[in-house]
């Protein structure tokens, strides 16, 4: 019997990584040099001088005649409106995709503005749609978090899961003294590693391999989301990093506990022991509870030296955390339950409304866009235990 295979490159999972304004293309930048694989580079701005120092191998410029290339200026509507004069353009490049990760910082004018409307396009296509964002620092303003919150509002109608990176929380790991540089270099590592553990368990070998299909999974349609990534050495390394995976400072009061569906990524070089496995998964098991439709992949890393990661994503919770954020703030000024399609195409809104202001008259308002509110996605908030200190504590009982 004669079995016929197309190319094995046109059956695996074709990925890309949209990164949308500034903050998302330096995460772009981040994941190239960081030697990220088996996934394409987007860089989307409005800012040309940004765009030109950018490593991704397609980039798109949005809005030209609208901002001259000279960015959105902290005005979330004229990333909006760029993005909609290109979104075309978006569309055609992402087609044929079957998941995309949208990043972006929330906050500012092109990704606020402009990445509910690139989620969208993907959605819209089929594609599995992930957005990895970041809400600001407190030092960068009230104004800026209220933009933030209000822009993840709207974001998440169009996406299928939302991982949010809280960068305030980034203080309760890093060391007294980290430069504001160094902060916001360890955000867009952050936005590497979630980007990164879940493309991982799709690309990379191992004896324990997920398909695509078991990421969608748990992925679509599955509520609310946690995410957790540990890492350490020695005898009880798969123990400790899955003990940091599930109990990650920047998760703030968030657990597993409760979750409908998790995906474990479990990545070492070849001496991992199938007991550890069986160490890491239990303590994950044991934390969501035993109705958990529970995935797990063992990811091949000979750079891993003695070290072993774990990641976690679990789904399907009843809460909703960034509501209670966004709720608890008050940022969404009785804005909060209002459609979708209304924060989207009503430009009288917190969000859009202060840049309204000023620039009434520079857009022309051709901007047909059909914004029927999806059910809502996942909203997954992001955390990564940091690995120094049971790396640390681990380095201290060998020597």
């Amino acid at each position: 019997m004669l079995f016929e295979f197309d190319d094995i490159k046109d059956q695996k999972a074709r990925i890309k990584v949209l990164g949308v304004g500034g903050a998302g293309g330096n995460a772009v930048n981040r994941m190239i040099t960081s030697g990220m694989e088996g996934v394409d580079f987007i860089a989307i701005n409005t800012d040309v001088q940004d765009l030109d120092t950018n490593h991704a191998e397609t980039k798109i410029q949005i809005g030209k005649d609208l901002t001259k290339g000279l960015g959105a200026g902290a005005k979330p509507d004229i990333g909006r409106k760029a993005m909609l004069n290109d979104q075309e353009h978006v569309q055609s490049l992402v087609a044929g995709s079957d998941l995309v990760f949208v990043t972006a910082g929330m906050g500012g004018g092109t990704g606020t503005g402009a990445a509910p409307v690139v989620a969208k396009v993907c959605k819209d296509l089929g594609i599995l749609t992930v957005a990895i964002v970041t809400l600001p620092f407190n030092f960068e303003a009230p104004q800026r978090m209220s933009k933030a919150l209000q822009g993840v509002s709207t974001l998440r109608n169009f996406c299928d899961t939302l991982i949010i990176i809280p960068n305030e929380r980034l203080l309760s790991v890093i060391e007294k003294g980290t430069t504001a540089k160094d902060s916001f270099k360890m955000s867009d590592s952050i936005l590497l590693q979630a980007a990164q553990g879940i493309s991982d368990l799709i690309n990379q070998r191992g004896e324990i391999n997920l398909d695509f299909a078991d990421v969608e999974s748990v992925m679509r349609g599955m509520g609310d989301a946690v995410m957790g990534s540990g890492i350490a050495r020695g005898e009880e390394r798969a123990v400790l990093a899955a003990q940091q995976a599930i109990s990650s400072p920047l998760l703030d009061t968030q657990s597993i506990s409760g979750a409908r569906g998790a995906i474990v990524n479990i990545t070492a070089n070849r001496d991992m022991t199938l007991e550890e496995v069986s160490a890491a998964t239990k303590i994950i098991y044991e934390e969501a509870g035993k109705d958990v439709n529970l995935f797990f992949g063992y990811v091949l890393d000979e750079n891993m030296g003695d070290k072993l990661k774990v990641t976690v994503i679990a789904t399907g919770f009843n809460s909703k955390p960034i509501e209670q954020m966004e709720k608890s703030q008050d940022v969404l000024r009785g804005n909060y339950n209002r459609k979708s399609e209304e924060i989207m195409e009503i430009e009288d809104t917190p969000l859009f409304r202060e840049s309204n202001s000023n620039n009434s008259s520079t857009f022309n308002k051709n901007e047909e866009i059909d914004l029927e509110k999806d059910e809502d996605g996942p909203t997954l908030v992001f955390g990564d235990g940091h690995n120094q200190t049971h790396e640390a504590d681990q380095n201290q009982k060998e020597n």
